[in-house]
């Protein structure tokens, strides 16, 4: 039951992620991200004041719906909007979100040893604090000068190198979410102590992800970077399904992979931005329908295994398929030559697909 508090979170948001072009197309960005905020507000809020699992399994599903609005289109506005190369905006976008995870699980570590409530109601009044400040701070955006159709994310995917990176990250998604949604279980600890364990996890993630990131993409180029990451997050989730019986090797390994996930996100990001010449918020769509998949479906299959099978089995299937998203990236890596590219060339064939996409 628990394990479907994140499959259908993850499971609307990655379909949801499919209108998130058409809803901001249509309403202009910062519309849609305040419509975003308003949903995650309700959600979080209601599941809060829930009385069955079930029920906020539900409401779980309607805050999925709201960071699938807020999530697309606040990468899109920030690479956009921000001052510089694509690289500087998405490490901005991924420090933000690196502070984020580091300090959510601590507040909700806290809030949850006080009620189990608390941690809800902690999200809704955070979000009703962003909803605010993207009202003041966050400009006027216009709408895009075509509006996005349903379809386009799909056309992307026809793009070979967007489409690798995208079921790359499906499978890593999978492995990560292992992590996340299962690991709590068998490391048994109060809600305080596990907040802890991925409050350094969070730290780690965000380093890696700001710092780190940056100098192995400009020394050894984005997609070597890549596999060789993954390669080690697989490793790292091989040592957990061996030690699964011992906290201390799971909480270290935890911390240990958040290195590996702030390399991954920052990059893969970057990279699903460049990959295929189409409109940026399109190519995100397109991206994180298809990761969401492999997020949604880990919980519940690895909560499954857990349960039925083995407590070790579930990270042995994580590290499986970040193995495959690894082979897949390099068997792919013929059509991401151009990811490393100076970005004025890539500017320049974005907006000759967006003049080509208008005029037909």
């Amino acid at each position: 039951q628990v394990s479907l508090l994140f499959t259908s979170y993850m499971a609307v948001m990655g379909v949801a992620m499919l209108i998130t072009g058409v809803v901001s197309s249509r309403i202009g960005p910062k519309n849609t991200l305040l419509i975003g905020l308003v949903i995650i507000i309700a959600g979080a809020g209601l599941a809060g004041m829930s009385e069955t699992v079930m029920q906020i399994v539900g409401w779980r599903a309607l805050w999925g719906l709201g960071n699938a609005l807020f999530i697309a289109t606040a990468l899109a506005t920030i690479v956009n909007a921000a001052r510089g190369s694509v690289a500087q905006a998405i490490i901005l976008y991924e420090a933000a979100l690196g502070l984020g995870i580091a300090i959510g699980p601590l507040v909700g570590g806290v809030l949850g040893s006080i009620s189990w409530r608390g941690p809800f109601f902690g999200v809704s009044a955070l979000m009703a604090v962003a909803l605010v400040v993207t009202v003041f701070l966050l400009p006027s955006t216009p709408r895009p000068a075509r509006a996005t159709s349903i379809v386009d994310p799909f056309r992307a995917l026809r793009h070979r190198g967007l489409l690798a990176v995208s079921v790359t990250a499906l499978f890593y998604n999978f492995g990560f979410f292992t992590l996340l949604a299962f690991t709590p279980f068998p490391l048994d600890m109060n809600a305080q102590q596990i907040g802890l364990i991925f409050f350094g996890w969070g730290v780690a993630l965000a380093f890696t992800s700001v710092v780190v990131a940056p100098r192995l993409q400009h020394r050894f180029g984005t997609i070597p970077t890549l596999v060789v990451n993954l390669l080690a997050l697989t490793a790292t989730l091989a040592v957990m399904a061996i030690g699964t019986a011992d906290r201390a090797v799971l909480a270290t390994c935890v911390v240990v992979a958040g290195l590996f996930i702030g390399v991954n996100n920052t990059l893969i990001t970057e990279t699903v931005m460049k990959a295929a010449p189409v409109e940026r918020g399109v190519a995100s769509a397109a991206y994180s329908f298809l990761r969401f998949g492999g997020a949604a479906v880990a919980p519940w299959l690895a909560g499954t295994l857990g349960e039925h099978v083995s407590i070790h089995l579930p990270y042995w299937v994580g590290a499986g398929a970040v193995a495959v998203g690894a082979a897949l990236l390099f068997a792919a890596r013929g059509h991401l030559t151009g990811v490393d590219a100076p970005e004025d060339e890539i500017d320049e064939l974005t907006d000759e697909a967006t003049a080509v996409t208008v005029g037909n």
